[in-house]
């Protein structure tokens, strides 16, 4: 009862903006990003100057001022302000333990005037996770950045010569018995199943470096079946689409862990496109690898995804969606 009282107290906090930094750059063009925290937080902001005074309920004006306090900390760092942004900052805000301003700084790799960097709480955790274990499986919805953030890894490593080179691999479920029909070439029957890897290289290397990088074999880009038989040592491995992978398949990856090497396994077990009777690799090994020293299991989430925020509402409306079938299935079941 004392704390409730405590956050209903009106509270009056005054946030200075350093001179240096114009105005412009934390209330956005035309104050967009000023309306967005009008709107999204539950305290009154009034400008004046350089100064931003936030008033309302104890709580709500702590949390207004900790995110005007964080948007200052990422302009100083020479990086501008979006209104995605802005709403991350907010969105992080809730959890105190966290700082909204150190995750969205944290640069991994820069190329054709491109900067990567984590935009979620949970996309820092599964960066941290991939920088601390040898095995890092990234799970969650489409538009997370499971695996162009594990790309961006990759490259890192590969500059930072902590390994010689890098394969990125997935299976080619959907190509199934129709891969011989296909025109062309082998490489050209596979390049639409690889075509996403490839799209997230060409972002973080540059564009004349590709094709050398390819043809040196220092980047392998090919479809799991492929992988049979080696061993991968003083390599940046990455399974993408891991969910339509068989139990068997996705073993027999595992065990091409050689000396030197880091693995990345990412996919959505939503849509797994396996034949029906065929369990999902990426469903299981979650129970057979859950405590096994050096592996990590990252969960992403509809709140960590970073394409249009359709994309995000989309994901969660599915989420309900499932979650009551269950719940209706269930209840059926118990009568």
């Amino acid at each position: 009862m004392k704390n409730n009282t405590l956050d209903q107290q009106h509270a009056t906090r005054i946030v200075s903006v350093p001179s240096s930094i114009d105005m412009v750059n934390i209330l956005g063009p035309r104050d967009d990003y000023l309306r967005i925290l009008e709107d999204q937080l539950d305290a009154d902001l009034h400008v004046r100057g350089g100064q931003i005074t936030v008033s309302g309920p104890s709580r709500e004006v702590s949390k207004a001022a900790e995110v005007l306090i964080e948007l200052i900390t990422i302009v100083r760092t020479g990086q501008g302000l979006t209104g995605e942004t802005v709403e991350r900052v907010i969105q992080m805000a809730d959890d105190p333990s966290t700082s909204a301003s150190e995750i969205l700084t944290q640069n991994i790799v820069s190329a054709r005037g491109k900067t990567v960097r984590p935009k979620t709480l949970n996309q820092k955790r599964y960066v941290d996770a991939i920088d601390r274990h040898t095995v890092v499986f990234g799970i969650g919805p489409a538009g997370t950045g499971k695996t162009y953030l594990a790309m961006a890894k990759a490259v890192q490593a590969l500059q930072a010569k902590e390994v010689s080179r890098i394969i990125l691999t997935r299976p080619a479920i959907e190509a199934g018995e129709r891969l011989g029909f296909l025109p062309g070439t082998l490489n050209d029957k596979i390049d639409p199943y690889l075509r996403p890897l490839y799209d997230a290289l060409h972002d973080m290397v540059d564009a004349d470096s590709v094709p050398k990088l390819l043809t040196s074999g220092t980047v392998e880009v090919a479809p799991l079946a492929y992988m049979r038989g080696r061993t991968l040592n003083d390599a940046f491995i990455i399974l993408d689409e891991a969910q339509n992978t068989s139990m068997e398949q996705m073993k027999m990856f595992l065990t091409r862990l050689g000396f030197g090497s880091k693995v990345v396994v990412t996919g959505d077990v939503t849509q797994i496109d396996l034949p029906g009777g065929v369990k999902s690799g990426l469903r299981g090994v979650q129970q057979i690898l859950d405590g096994v020293d050096d592996i990590e299991f990252c969960t992403l989430t509809s709140r960590d995804v970073v394409r249009h925020k359709l994309v995000g509402r989309i994901v969660a409306a599915y989420d309900q969606f499932e979650s009551l079938s269950t719940e209706r299935h269930e209840r059926r079941a118990a009568r």
